[in-house]
């Protein structure tokens, strides 16, 4: 096995194409963290530590910022605004038939159209979020007073760091190989191990033993077990007919089409919390901001609603679950998929073509989609439990970024085995 690995990581460094396209994610991922590490102006870095330390809501937050949160730099918002926008988008493909139309039917120039939305639509919210940012850590006391000049310009500075990195993204899927704001918001993870590490350590008690190895012990069952869902598949058979042109027979072929069993991949736990930290963000602002009695009031009672690990809990699996279903519903088409079959002259053997093929498959999908939900709110919410057990917030936030980790690196392997494969032919 070690030698199938050194021999793949020989051809990829070989391969002059492939080569060129890692060393620029690796030049983008180098950027990314220098933006970083330039924070705004104003900062109470000791207040800050001690705000992030006490807020488990701005810790699963800083996992998208990519850590550029924890120390509120220029690219604090990360690419949060992106996904926020990117998730309504997807929303309104139910609503909108032309969007939905767009995002399935129209092939690659619909796609890039449908992306292009996202990313007008993440200008509004990229402003939104960074203004309500400086106002709740303004009323923290976390930034200093800040005059109007020096607000207004500190917004564009947040919200030009978060569209920039957005752009980012969008060169390192273009020019490099793997998405580029999974890679992003994986890079931000990586670089925030060796802090969340230090955390455990500087904590440490002989007594605490058995919780750390039952973390570990945890944290190997989450890495095999999102391996296992993720690589698992369904083969459906697939019989291309036969067809006589002169003296030569072709097709009769059998192969089969694979179903994955988590077709969404880590999409929809970004979703989930997405939802879950963008009314917290919103109700925090208000709470600080609002002049109306009741309007703090309500916001506080939603807040402390939120704020209940089982109430969360709840809502994270639910979201979790409803996302992989959403996901997988908006991304494959069983309509599609039938009419390509029967153009191609395929068919599923003792299955009818065209409304009866796309019945069965979807069925299928329905059944092994299941799965895959059930599995991913489990290991969403199984952190929350540690956590809620051993009293250290580290391991909720570290349980979710082991997650996101994974399946991005296993996304990635995936691609190069792609692009390695094409290079042979």
């Amino acid at each position: 096995m070690i030698t199938a690995f050194f021999a793949k990581l020989k051809l990829v460094f070989k391969d002059g194409v492939l080569r060129r396209r890692i060393l620029f994610v690796f030049g983008a991922l180098i950027v990314f963290r220098a933006l970083a590490a330039i924070p705004i102006p104003g900062v109470d870095v000791a207040l800050l530590e001690q705000f992030f330390g006490n807020n488990q809501f701005l810790g699963l937050l800083n996992i998208f910022s990519g850590g550029g949160l924890s120390n509120l730099s220029i690219v604090m918002l990360g690419v949060a605004p992106y996904i926020t926008a990117s998730i309504i988008m997807q929303l309104l493909t139910i609503m909108s038939p032309k969007l939905k139309a767009l995002y399935q039917e129209e092939g690659e120039a619909g796609r890039k159209k449908f992306s292009q939305y996202s990313r007008v639509l993440t200008v509004p919210l990229a402003f939104l979020q960074g203004f309500a940012f400086l106002v709740l850590l303004q009323r923290q006391g976390i930034v200093a007073d800040l005059g109007l000049f020096d607000l207004v310009s500190n917004v564009i500075v947040i919200a030009a760091g978060s569209l920039l990195l957005m752009w980012i993204g969008e060169l390192i899927t273009e020019f490099g190989i793997g998405n580029g704001v999974s890679l992003i918001i994986f890079a931000g993870i990586v670089a925030g191990f060796p802090t969340t590490i230090s955390q455990l350590l500087f904590t440490f008690s002989i007594s605490q033993i058995p919780l750390y190895l039952g973390f570990l012990l945890a944290a190997l069952l989450i890495t095999a077990g999102v391996v296992v869902v993720t690589e698992a598949e369904r083969p459906i058979p697939v019989t291309y007919a036969k067809r006589v042109r002169g003296m030569k027979v072709f097709g009769g072929i059998s192969t089969y089409l694979p179903l994955r069993v988590n077709q969404a991949g880590v999409i929809p736990i970004i979703f989930a919390l997405s939802i879950l930290l963008f009314p917290q963000m919103i109700l925090n602002f208000l709470t600080n901001l609002a002049s109306s009695e009741v309007l703090v009031a309500v916001s506080r009672v939603v807040l402390n609603i939120f704020s209940n690990q089982v109430v969360y809990a709840v809502l994270y699996f639910v979201l979790v679950f409803l996302f992989t279903y959403f996901y997988t519903a908006v991304t494959f088409d069983p309509d599609s998929i039938s009419k390509n079959l029967q153009k191609s002259g395929a068919f599923i053997p003792g299955i009818r073509p065209g409304a009866m093929t796309s019945e069965y498959i979807g069925k299928i999908l329905t059944r092994i989609t299941l799965v895959g939900a059930v599995f991913l709110g489990l290991i969403a919410i199984l952190p929350l439990g540690m956590q809620a057990v051993t009293g250290i917030t580290a391991l909720a936030i570290g349980g979710t970024a082991l997650l996101i980790a994974v399946s991005v690196v296993l996304d990635l392997v995936r691609k190069i085995d792609a692009q390695i494969s094409i290079r042979e032919y």
